[in-house]
This record gives structure tokens, sequence and C-alpha cells, in this order.
């Protein structure tokens, strides 16, 4: 396993998930409901930015690697699913959205795992859509966890307007990658 700057701030992006969710099972005499809010917000902002920060180093340093390259999506879904199944405890979030947005990660991670195993990686590679589909996420999930009113705008509300936005780019994307999959698994399934 290759060890750099960059696979750290990956690791780093893991170890912070479990404290987005551990913060909301400390006691209340220790942080109140809005200081729990606060502090599970900043630690998954956190951990968005070493999301985007490892990736831009690994690139600019040459230092990608396959162990990173498997590691990066692994704590990115990690992290999503665990905030989004804490929202749904806290009652900030339909548990169908969110079964939508896991079952899609899921779904297209397992894609490209079989693409990759008959040689097709590239043809699943991330496109557009689905980074326009994380972005609405990572500006989401800080929202609903937040739950407060910020600079006069109601972060509840409009982080449940963009995980939807998020949730449609979701379904998008996954029948755009299936689309695209979609004469190879035709091909190999007639190969069975």
């Amino acid at each position: 396993m290759p060890f750099n700057i960059p696979i750290l701030l990956t690791w780093l992006r893991v170890a912070l998930i479990p404290l987005v969710v551990g913060v909301y099972y400390l006691p209340e005499h220790w942080l109140t409901r809005p200081e729990q809010n606060l502090a599970a917000t900043l630690v998954f902002i956190v951990a968005a930015v070493t999301d985007w920060f490892d990736g831009f180093l690994a690139r600019r340093w040459n230092e990608t690697s396959a162990f990173g390259a498997f590691l990066d999506p692994v704590a990115d879904k990690l992290m999503v699913a665990g905030a989004l199944l804490m929202l749904i405890q806290l009652q900030r979030v339909d548990a169908v959205i969110a079964f939508i947005i896991i079952g899609r990660e899921i779904t297209i991670s397992a894609l490209r795992e079989w693409m990759a195993e008959i040689g097709a990686r590239k043809s699943v590679a991330v496109s557009s859509l689905g980074k326009v589909k994380t972005a609405a996420q990572m500006a989401a999930i800080p929202m609903l966890l937040f739950h407060e009113t910020l600079f006069g705008l109601d972060m509840q509300y409009w982080g449940k307007i963009l995980l939807w936005v998020a949730g449609v780019l979701t379904v998008w994307s996954m029948f755009y990658y299936l689309r695209r999959a979609w004469p190879l698994i035709k091909e190999k399934s007639g190969n069975m």
C-alpha cells in the first residue's frame, strides 16, 4: 500500500466519518443540539474539502495510485451514507431519497467493478453529470446537518431542495452509466 499525502488525506476523511455521526451521541450537557449540528457540519465540510484536495494533490504531484483510486470513492460513499443515515435518524431526510442515493452508489460501484474486470472501465468513467450530482449532495448534507437559519436562509429547507435535486441527478446519472454499459452487458450476458 503506497503512503503519501493524498492517501493520508483520504484516510483522514475515513476517520472523520464516525465523528459526523458520533457527535450526535454525546450527552446534551456536553453539547446542545445546535452545538452538535454545528460540530457535525464543520467535520463534514472538512471531510468534503479533503475529498477535493487529495485528488488535486495526487494529480499535481503525480502521486496517483491504484490504491488511492480504490480508497477515494469508498471514502466518499461512506461519508455520504453515514451522514444520510444520521439525517434519517434525526428525521431531517426521507428514507426514500437516502435509499435512492445509497442504492445508486452501490449499483454504480458494482457496475464499475464489473466493467473493470472485463477491461472496459473507461466506458463508465466519472462524467460531468456525476460531478454535478456530487456537488449537490456535498452542498445539501451540511445544510441538513446544520439545520438552523444562517444569514436569513433556512438551511433545512434549502438542504432538502438540493438533496432532491441530487436525487434526480442520481437517477439520471445512473441511467446514463447503465446506458453506456448496456452494449457490453448484452454482449457478455449473451456469452453466458
